[in-house]
């Protein structure tokens, strides 16, 4: 087997992707495969983001909770 870092992005997406599908459905060798690949995209491609974490850094003021208006 290739190793992860070998691998194109596309390829590293898409073999980390079908390794956790096997692992979900409890291929007992796919679980070490997919940790391995997944490493590798967090390596290349940083932490996954989300659309909550830019929404909290926002300089909004937040009103007290127990104002009424």
């Amino acid at each position: 087997m290739t190793e992860p870092g070998e691998l194109s992005d596309e390829e590293l997406l898409d073999r980390a992707h079908q390794l956790r599908l096997l692992a979900l459905r409890g291929h007992r060798d796919a679980r070490g495969a997919a940790h391995r690949h997944e490493t590798e995209v967090r390596r290349r491609f940083g932490p996954p983001s989300t659309m909550n974490a830019a929404l909290e850094s926002s300089p909004a003021r937040r009103r007290p909770f127990w104002r009424f208006w």
